[in-house]
């Protein structure tokens, strides 16, 4: 792994450039975001091509990739945070420089389809902010989300547990590196040059509204191409919105006993309704920097600083 680049603690007055890479969104779905931002004391400014709307994608490949690397260009901008995931982020990937979004050491903040460009970036180098984005906060959050997402983009320890513990799958404790993120990206990447592993890492899965046999599916996936053997320690959210996406005319089953078939006969510590993702109340969390799972408490310690 290469030594990473921590990208900058930002400061009151600090540039904050919102950019949408994948589905298409409204102003009226990103002002509260920007209100939060901006009463934190940041300067926030929009992408060109913010609003654009082709299909299910925010406008093409090319006009999307560019706002981003025209933030990364900037030298004004402290901090790219993304409006929304949805779709498209992959598409991206041939528009993109990565090294020189490593190099410029800035903070890239987003969850979902996202994660396509945090296993990107992390694998080239970079630490980044696994976030909510503006879309997420047009719903109201209980305080200790608003607190963790404060405390990341200062560089401030963001696992902030006003809330119950994961509960605990296999005990034990487990150190590594933090990766992963929402599973059907990370089941995507295989074969690409930012493909996922999970070797002696602490894995993060989540996902949102996948049927149930699509869950085992993408769990087996992994488990097939041993990955999730080969992790130092599993950290699981929340299959939102899974159990009731369930097609009944091949037989549901619940997210949860596909979690225990699947995961916990690895013997590896492992949590589950760990606090992020696409869950009501998600922390905020670096991606890339060296972490301690201790399953038995259900909790998740940095070992490292993530910013610089």
């Amino acid at each position: 792994m290469p030594t990473m680049v921590k990208p900058r603690a930002l400061k009151p007055g600090s540039h904050i450039r919102i950019t949408t890479p994948a589905s298409p969104l409204t102003m009226e779905q990103i002002a509260d975001g920007i209100k939060f931002l901006e009463q934190e004391g940041y300067k926030v400014s929009l992408g060109d091509h913010v609003f654009d709307k082709k299909f299910y994608l925010a406008g093409n490949d090319e006009t999307r990739a560019a706002d981003f690397m025209a933030a990364v260009r900037d030298p004004s901008i402290d901090c790219v945070m993304f409006s929304r995931g949805g779709y498209g982020c992959a598409r991206l990937m041939p528009y993109l420089n990565l090294d020189e979004i490593v190099e410029s050491g800035k903070q890239i903040c987003g969850f979902s389809d996202v994660t396509t460009l945090h296993l990107a970036l992390n694998k080239r180098g970079l630490v980044t902010l696994h976030t909510p984005m503006m879309i997420t906060l047009s719903v109201e959050r209980v305080d200790w989300v608003y607190e963790s997402l404060r405390n990341i983009l200062k560089g401030e320890n963001p696992f902030v547990f006003n809330s119950t513990r994961a509960e605990t799958l296999v005990p034990g404790s487990a150190e590594g590196v933090i990766t992963g993120g929402c599973m059907c990206l990370m089941t995507d990447s295989f074969g690409t040059d930012y493909e996922l592993d999970c070797k002696g890492k602490i894995v993060m899965i989540e996902d949102v509204d996948e049927q149930p046999h699509r869950v085992d599916a993408m769990l087996t996936n992994l488990l097939n191409n041993g990955q999730l053997q080969s992790a130092a320690g599993i950290v699981i959210g929340e299959m939102t919105g899974t159990d009731e996406m369930a097609d009944e005319k091949i037989g549901s089953w619940p997210w949860r006993e596909i979690i225990n078939d699947r995961v916990k006969p690895l013997g590896i510590p492992s949590v589950v309704n760990f606090p992020f993702g696409h869950m009501k109340t998600m922390l905020s969390l670096p991606m890339g920097v060296a972490a301690k799972l201790d399953a038995d408490a259900g909790r998740l310690e940095l070992l490292e600083s993530f910013t610089s």
